[in-house]
């Protein structure tokens, strides 16, 4: 018994891994915003079709909805003395303008909640779309950007 109250203490000193993800909100669906028509769809049949937005801005006598979905994730290294931590955080962001009559004029959304990645604290954090583009050597980086 002694000797397991020794080394007990000694098990927090020894190195480990972690990773965590945090999530804010509920994702952005690519697919509900394209049932949004401009003109037509009212600020009702919007909070029914894309739920709840995360704030709502009075512009004078027209409105905005803000719709936000953040992932974060991290990962680390624990060493005896030195620990290294990496994060990643991105986000699905979307407003959607309404005129004073409360029908809709415009949407802008950027979906990006999904590229979040876990990486160790010496590797570079890089975007879904860089990743692809250096995993597929039989297109040239200046040929795929036009």
């Amino acid at each position: 018994m002694r000797q397991l109250l020794c080394v007990l203490p000694l098990t927090f000193l020894l190195p480990g891994c972690l990773l965590s993800r945090q999530t804010q909100n509920e994702p952005l669906h690519a697919d509900r915003f394209a049932a949004l028509v401009p003109g037509t769809t009212t600020a009702k049949q919007t909070v029914e079709i894309l739920g709840a937005p995360t704030d709502v801005v009075q512009l004078g006598r027209r409105t905005a909805y803000r719709y936000e979905f953040t992932v974060a994730k991290d990962s680390g290294l624990v060493l005896f003395v030195v620990n290294f931590f990496n994060s990643d955080t991105r986000a699905d962001r979307a407003w959607v303008f309404f005129d004073s009559e409360e029908l809709l004029t415009h949407v802008a959304v950027s979906l990006h909640g999904i590229d979040a990645s876990y990486s160790m604290p010496w590797q570079e954090v890089r975007d879904r779309d860089d990743a692809l583009e250096a995993a597929s050597p039989e297109v040239p980086p200046t040929a795929a950007k036009q």
